[in-house]
C-alpha cells in the first residue's frame, strides 16, 4: 500500500502510531537543521518534520512544490499547532522517504488565494482543481448529486439513461451535429434535453423516471453558460401539477437538508407568470428582498397647479412609467445618483435617463423633476411603491418591455448595493401559468414559450382545439384567442435564479397535431420530426407531466458562487472552447474522407 492513512485524517488520537502517507508537497519551510513540508491530498494537509538527518538528503536531492512523496513516520505531537486544519495538533516525524515524482514548476500556485488568472487556471485545470477551493465545489456538487438520487430512489424514481445520438428536431437553441459514417450525408443530434424519450417512457409505463443527464445546445454563449451542461431530468405520470409541484418541492428541501443543514420548513410562496411580471419585472424574481414596482402611468401627469395643460412628455410618450422604492437611499449624493443614471443608460439597460424623488427622514419629499410636480403628486408615487421616510424613489419611463426590463435589473442592482442579496439565504419560489405561446413578428407566426410538448391549462384546451393559429397581420395577434392561453407550466425559482422548468405535457396526438400546426409545422413535417412521438400517443399514453432542474446552476447558488464554471471539473470558456485540451480543433482529412465530408473555409 502507498498509504496507511490520507493527509487529512491523523489526530492526537493517533501519536505514536508508525504511519505511511503520500501525496503532494504544498509548502516547504527550512529552518537550519530541521525542515517542515506539508503534505497534502485530497483529504487535507498534514505537516511533516524532517530531522537532521533527512535534511541533509533533502539538501542533496531538493524536493520542490507539487512533487509527489510516499513517507513513512511517527505521529508527534506539534509544539506549535495549527488550529485552522483537522490535523493541526500533530505531525510526522519522518524517517523514510520515497519521491515518487517530480514536478515542474507549476504555473501558479497551487493555494485558494492562487496567483493565477482565470486563462491560465483554465488552461492548467488539472492543477486547478488541486486547489482546496476548488475542490470543495466539487464535492459539493457530488453531495447534491447524491442527495437528488436518494430522494428519488426513497420515492420510486427509476434512473433510466437515454440516447446522445437523435435525430435533429432544431426547436429553440441549433443542435450539435455529428456525421454518421455508416449512412453518408446523414447526421445525429445531440440532445438539448431527454424530452420525448422520457415521454416514451411514460408511455412505456416507467412512472416514475430520472436522469442526472449531459444536455447540448450550440447557441451563441452569455455570460455564465456552457455548450454542455447537467440537468437533474424527471418526469411522472398520472399526475396533475399540484403533484409534480410537491414531489420536486420536498426534492430541492431535502437537498438544502443533506446538503447544507439548512431546515426549510417554510412554505414555498407560489406566483403567476402575470403576477411576477407587474411585481418584480421579470419571471424569477429574487424574493430575499421587498422593493416591489409601482406603476406610475395613471399618475404621471404633472400638478396642474405647475403645468396646467398637463404636458411632461417624458410621461406623456411612454407606454410604461414604473418605480421602486430604494431603503434607506436618501441621504444618496448627487454624485451618486448621477452614477446610477449612468447605469440606467448603457447599452446593456438601454434607458434614456432616471427620475428620482428623495422621501427625506422629516416627511418631505424632493424629486430631480420638482418644476413639473408639486409634493401632493410625489406622495402618491411614494404611496404607489410604498416608500418610508430615509427612502429614494427610482422612476423609468419608455416602452413597455424595455421599462420592464430595465426596472428589474435596477432593482436587481439596488439590491445588491444595498446587501439585500444575502448569498446564505435561501428564497423558493414556484411561477406558474405562464403563457402557452409567444408571438414571433417576424415570421408572423406563434412560438412556443417553452417547448412544443407543454400542455395548456385543461380548461383552455378547448380553446385552442376551437380555434385557428393562423393570424393575418402583425397587429391582431394581442387579441387573438391563443394570446391568452396559459400553459400549464411551471417554472422553480431560487434566489432570482430559475433552477427548475416543467409542465404537465400533451398526451393525445390530436392535441398535438393542433400544437405543431400552430407552430407552422405542415402535417409532412410534424410527421417526419416527431412521427415517433405520435405515433406512441395512438397506444395508450398516459397524463404525465416532468420537470428538469439546472444541476450546475443549483450547486452554484448553494455553493454561493455566480459562476457555474466553478462547479464543473472541466468547463468551457465563454467562446465554448476547452483551453485546456484546445477543443474544437481540426481533424485528419482522413476522417472527414470517411464521413464524405468537405470543408469550405471561404469567406462570405
Amino acid at each position: 500500500m502507498y498509504r496507511t492513512h490520507t493527509c487529512g485524517e491523523l489526530r492526537s488520537t493517533d501519536l505514536d502510531k508508525q504511519v505511511t502517507l503520500a501525496g503532494w508537497v504544498q509548502t516547504i519551510r527550512k529552518f537550519g537543521s530541521i525542515t517542515f513540508i506539508d503534505l497534502r491530498d485530497r483529504y487535507g494537509i498534514t505537516q511533516l518534520l524532517f530531522n537532521e538527518q533527512l535534511n541533509t538528503i533533502l539538501d542533496a536531492n531538493p524536493l520542490g512544490r507539487e512533487f509527489v512523496l510516499q513517507i513513512s513516520g511517527k505521529v508527534s505531537e506539534r509544539s506549535s499547532k495549527n488550529v485552522n486544519i483537522p490535523t493541526g495538533e500533530i505531525e510526522v516525524l519522518v524517517s523514510d522517504l520515497k519521491v515518487l515524482n517530480r514536478s515542474a514548476v507549476p504555473p501558479f500556485t497551487i493555494q485558494d488565494d492562487t496567483d493565477g488568472g482565470d486563462d491560465l487556471r483554465m488552461k492548467y485545470r488539472f492543477l486547478d482543481l488541486r486547489r482546496n477551493a476548488v475542490k470543495k465545489n466539487i464535492e459539493l456538487r457530488y453531495a447534491v448529486n447524491r442527495a437528488a438520487r436518494n430522494y428519488l430512489h426513497l420515492h420510486n424514481f427509476i434512473d433510466i439513461e437515454t440516447p446522445f445520438l437523435i435525430k435533429s428536431t432544431p426547436e429553440g437553441a441549433r443542435d450539435f451535429v455529428v456525421p454518421s459514417r455508416m449512412n453518408p450525408g446523414e447526421f445525429y443530434a445531440l440532445p438539448q434535453s431527454p424530452q420525448t424519450f422520457k415521454q416514451l417512457l411514460m408511455v412505456s409505463g416507467y412512472d416514475r423516471y430520472y436522469q442526472v443527464v449531459k444536455c447540448f445546445r450550440d447557441e451563441d454563449l452569455r455570460a455564465d453558460r456552457q455548450p454542455e451542461f447537467t440537468q437533474i431530468d424527471c418526469e411522472m405520470a398520472f399526475v396533475e401539477q399540484e403533484d409534480i409541484l410537491q414531489m420536486f418541492e420536498g426534492m430541492v428541501k431535502f437537498i438544502f437538508k443533506e446538503v447544507k443543514g439548512i431546515d426549510y420548513s417554510e412554505t414555498v410562496k407560489r406566483i403567476t407568470w402575470e403576477e411576477s411580471m407587474w411585481t418584480y419585472g421579470n419571471d424569477k424574481p429574487d424574493i430575499r428582498f421587498d422593493m416591489k414596482l409601482g406603476i406610475l402611468k395613471s399618475i404621471s401627469k404633472p400638478s396642474e397647479t405647475i403645468i396646467p395643460e398637463g404636458a411632461f412628455k417624458i410621461f406623456d410618450d411612454a407606454e410604461l412609467v414604473v418605480g421602486i422604492a430604494a431603503k434607506a437611499c436618501a441621504d444618496y449624493t448627487r454624485k451618486q445618483l448621477d452614477e446610477l443614471t449612468d447605469w440606467v443608460k448603457r447599452p446593456q439597460i438601454g434607458m434614456t435617463g432616471l427620475i428620482y424623488c428623495k422621501y427625506n427622514a422629516d416627511g418631505t419629499l424632493k424629486s430631480s423633476v420638482d418644476k413639473f410636480f408639486d409634493e401632493s403628486k410625489l406622495k402618491e408615487w411614494a404611496i404607489k411603491t410604498n416608500a418610508q421616510p430615509g427612502d429614494v424613489i427610482f422612476i423609468l419611463a419608455g416602452r413597455e418591455e424595455r421599462t420592464l426590463k430595465a426596472i428589474s435589473s435596477l432593482r436587481l442592482y439596488m439590491g445588491e448595493r444595498l446587501g439585500l442579496r444575502k448569498a446564505e439565504e435561501f428564497k423558493l419560489l414556484w411561477v406558474t401559468d405562464f403563457p402557452l405561446f409567444e408571438y414571433d413578428d417576424e415570421n408572423n407566426r406563434w412560438v412556443a414559450r417553452h417547448h412544443p410538448f407543454t400542455s395548456p391549462k385543461p380548461e383552455q384546451v378547448q380553446t385552442m382545439i376551437n380555434n385557428d393559429p393562423a393570424i393575418s397581420n402583425a397587429n391582431e395577434y394581442l387579441q387573438h384567442p391563443y394570446a391568452s392561453i396559459k400553459a400549464n407550466a411551471y417554472d422553480m425559482v431560487l434566489n432570482g435564479n430559475e433552477i427548475g422548468g416543467g409542465s404537465i405535457r400533451i398526451f393525445q396526438r390530436d392535441l398535438q397535431e393542433k400544437m405543431f400546426a400552430a407552430l407552422g409545422m405542415s402535417k409532412q413535417e410534424a410527421q417526419h420530426k416527431f412521427g415517433f412521438l405520435l405515433g406512441a400517443f395512438e397506444y395508450g399514453a398516459p397524463p404525465h407531466g416532468g420537470i428538469a432542474f439546472g444541476f450546475d446552476r443549483l450547486c452554484a447558488i448553494l455553493g454561493g458562487s455566480e459562476s457555474i464554471r466553478d462547479f464543473i471539473a472541466f468547463p468551457k470558456n465563454n467562446t465554448g472552447r476547452d483551453v485546456m485540451i484546445d477543443a474544437p480543433s481540426t481533424i485528419d482529412l482522413k476522417q472527414l474522407e470517411e464521413l464524405q465530408i468537405k470543408i469550405d473555409l471561404k469567406a462570405g
